[in-house]
C-alpha cells in the first residue's frame, strides 16, 4: 500500500491512482493545493501494484547517448504561437498523420490544466505553448493504454515525472508509443493559480477569454504573461507578473521539485524539448529572438520521429549537448527551495490580498539579485585594470 510519509518522495503523477484494481486510491489536494494518494484501507486487498508502479520507487535506470539539435519550424504561425521554436507541433502532426492519438496539457473551462487527447491537427492549438501548473492526471495513462493496445500510435507529452509514471504503470513497451518530455523547472501549487486567477484587482475586467504564459511579442526571451478577458488585455513581463515571480523564484513549487528524481542525463522519454537558452553563445547566428527549440533524442524511436520532421525545420542543426547543459540547468539540476515558500504557504492561505503576500517574499530577493549582479561588474572592472 502506497503510503506518502515525506511529501518530497510523491512527484503527483497519478500511476498509483491509475493502476489500483479496487479505486482504493483518490489523489487530494493538501493545504498548499498539490495533489497526493489517499488510500481507503478498507478497499485496499494490498496487491502492492501502488508501489510496484510508483516511478520514484521502481527508479527506473536509462542506458543511451542523447544527442541536442537546434531547431525551428518553418511555420513562422505556429511558431510565433509555441513558447519556443515550435516543434512539439511538428512530431505531433506526424503522429497524426500517422492516425494516431497525442496526449498533453490543456486549459479546463476554469483555466485550470489538465491532460487530454486530440486526434486532429486544429486540435493541438489547445496543447500548444507553456502552462506552468502542474496538470491533472486523471485517468490519462489508462488510456493511453487502451489505444496502445488498439494497436494505435501515441504520442505523450507531459513532465520528466509524468512520463516516468506512465512508463512504469504501463509495466511494458510498445512499439507505437512516443514520448516527449520537458526541461521542467518544477511545477506551481494550484492553489497559488487559482489565488491569482482570483485577484480581485482583475475581476473587475470580465470573464477571461485566452491565457498565455509565454506572449513573445516583444521577443523570446523577454516574454510576457498575457490573460484576455471581455474588457481587457493585461499583458506583462515575466519579471514582473506576481505568479511568474513567484514560480521564478522558487516559492509555489511542489516539495518534490526540489529534490526532483527525474532531472538526468539519461532520460526515460525518446524526446526532450526545452527552449534552446544560450543559443546566443553557442550559436549566435541561429537566433533571431522569436524562439528556438533544443531538441534532446534520447531513443533510437525520438531520432526515426525527429528525421520525419527535418524537412519542415528551417533549422534543425546538432549541438554540443555538454555546451547546452551549461545554459539550461534545470535539465540535470533541482529548483533551490526558497527559505520563506512555508511562511509564504501560511500567508496564502490568511485573508491576505494574493499580490500583497507576493511582493512580501520577493521584494527582498529582488534586492538582493541586484546587488549581486552590481557586486560581479564592480569585480569585472577591478580585475580588467
Amino acid at each position: 500500500m502506497i503510503n506518502i510519509i515525506e511529501k518530497t518522495q510523491c512527484c503527483g503523477c497519478s500511476a498509483c491512482y491509475n493502476i489500483c484494481p479496487k479505486q482504493a486510491i483518490t489523489m487530494e489536494e493538501d493545504e498548499k493545493g498539490f495533489r497526493y494518494p489517499i488510500v481507503d484501507e478498507e478497499k485496499c486487498i494490498d496487491c502492492k501494484l501502488c508501489e510496484k508502479v510508483c516511478p520514484i520507487i521502481s527508479n527506473q535506470k536509462v542506458e543511451n547517448k542523447p544527442k541536442a539539435y537546434a531547431c525551428i519550424n518553418k511555420n513562422d504561425k505556429i511558431r510565433s504561437e509555441s513558447s519556443s521554436g515550435g516543434i512539439f507541433t511538428l512530431l505531433a502532426e506526424e503522429i497524426i498523420d500517422m492516425k494516431g492519438i497525442v496526449f498533453g496539457v490543456a486549459f479546463d473551462e476554469n483555466f485550470n490544466v489538465m491532460h487530454k487527447y486530440v486526434e486532429n491537427k486544429e486540435q493541438l492549438k489547445e496543447l500548444r505553448g507553456s502552462k506552468y501548473l502542474q496538470s491533472d492526471i486523471k485517468e490519462i495513462y489508462k488510456q493511453v493504454k487502451a489505444f496502445l493496445e488498439q494497436d494505435r500510435y501515441v504520442l505523450f507529452t507531459g513532465t520528466p515525472c509524468q512520463v516516468e509514471g506512465l512508463k512504469s504503470f504501463l509495466q511494458q513497451n510498445y512499439d507505437r508509443l512516443y514520448t516527449q518530455d520537458i526541461v521542467c523547472h518544477g511545477v506551481p501549487s494550484k492553489k497559488v493559480w487559482q489565488k491569482y486567477l482570483g485577484n480581485s484587482k482583475n475581476m473587475k475586467y470580465g470573464k477571461i477569454k485566452n491565457i498565455n504564459f509565454r506572449n513573445k511579442k516583444d521577443s523570446w526571451e523577454s516574454y510576457s504573461m498575457n490573460i484576455e478577458y471581455d474588457n481587457y488585455t493585461y499583458n506583462i513581463n515575466h519579471n514582473n507578473d506576481m505568479y511568474m515571480k513567484a514560480f521564478l523564484q522558487d516559492l509555489s513549487l511542489r516539495d518534490s521539485c526540489y529534490s526532483c528524481h527525474f532531472k538526468k542525463f539519461n532520460r526515460n522519454s525518446d524526446i526532450t524539448l526545452a527552449d534552446f537558452w544560450g543559443i546566443s553563445k553557442i550559436k549566435p547566428k541561429l537566433n533571431d529572438h522569436k524562439g528556438i527549440s533544443l531538441v534532446i533524442v534520447n531513443s533510437k524511436k525520438g531520432e526515426k520521429l525527429l528525421g520525419k520532421i527535418k524537412d519542415k525545420c528551417s533549422i534543425i542543426e546538432e549541438v554540443d549537448i555538454d555546451e547546452t547543459i551549461k545554459y539550461n540547468k534545470s535539465f540535470i539540476t533541482s529548483a533551490v527551495q526558497n527559505k520563506e515558500r512555508e511562511q509564504f504557504f501560511k500567508d496564502l492561505n490568511s485573508n491576505m490580498e494574493f499580490e500583497k503576500v507576493v511582493k512580501k517574499y520577493t521584494k527582498n530577493q529582488s534586492i538582493l539579485k541586484k546587488s549581486i549582479k552590481n557586486g560581479k561588474r564592480i569585480i569585472k572592472k577591478i580585475l580588467r585594470k
